[in-house]
């Protein structure tokens, strides 16, 4: 009884001990930037709303959507700027806030969207570094309502190749944070017919508005300039603009 008791102490100890790690964990993220995401909304003409958990960027009258995952460990409103610029181009965005940061917590996210909005007739996902992988992971079980997934510096381990999804791909030559050598070993999970977009100047984090993330490059293009890009880049993909 006295080893049993011990065991099952030792196992509440170390229980507890992996519950407060990983709560400091997650308590360790990249901020959104204030004044960025002030700038981007400041006359923009774009509706911001709340919504189910999620900011809603809508131009008025769109027939597409994206909904967006974060990267991992970023809070969710630093890609605001970002959903802007592509609100711009005619897409209705939808950027949910994942449970602690992490798009693993919520992968099927997209899901309760896509419901609550018939009038939309085609259907992107997509996201930046982890969140591209998550959203890879729902395309690839949601390929009869998902059309097309962009991935901002990610990669999938899920096999896309003959799924029928289109996808785009960008990345920045300065980014020092996505592993190209595991991009590359992934990439024949894609379609053959990969969109794929690098930006000259372009680093990580330059795709949101968190400030500077550790072991990225030096980028040479504002994260604006960076992210008008990124939004052009997608709108093309879908056939808008």
């Amino acid at each position: 009884m006295k080893t049993a008791k011990k065991i099952i102490i030792g196992i509440l100890i170390l229980l507890l001990t992996l519950v407060i790690a990983f709560w400091i964990y997650t308590l360790d993220y990249y901020r959104a930037d204030p004044s960025a995401i002030e700038m981007a909304s400041t006359g923009s003409g774009i509706d911001i709303s709340h919504s189910d958990g999620a900011l809603v960027f809508d131009p008025g009258h769109a027939d597409t959507a994206l909904v967006f995952y974060p990267g991992g460990k970023v809070e969710f409103t630093a890609y605001q700027p970002l959903m802007t610029q592509l609100a711009k181009q005619g897409i209705l965005c939808i950027l949910p806030e994942m449970p602690f940061n992490l798009a693993v917590f919520d992968i099927h996210a997209a899901d309760a969207f896509v419901a609550q909005n018939p009038a939309i007739t085609h259907w992107y996902v997509g996201g930046h570094s982890l969140g591209g992988s998550m959203a890879a992971s729902y395309a690839a079980s949601n390929t009869s309502q998902i059309e097309g997934l962009v991935l901002l510096a990610s990669y999938t381990t899920t096999d896309l190749s003959s799924s029928g999804l289109r996808v785009l791909s960008i990345y920045g030559d300065q980014d020092g944070v996505l592993n190209l050598d595991s991009y590359q070993k992934y990439r024949s999970n894609l379609p053959a017919e990969l969109y794929e977009r690098v930006l000259a100047g372009g680093n990580h984090a330059g795709f949101g508005n968190y400030g500077t993330q550790k072991g990225d490059g030096e980028a040479t293009l504002t994260p604006l300039q960076q992210q008008e890009k990124t939004a052009q880049a997608i709108a093309n993909f879908c056939g808008i603009g």
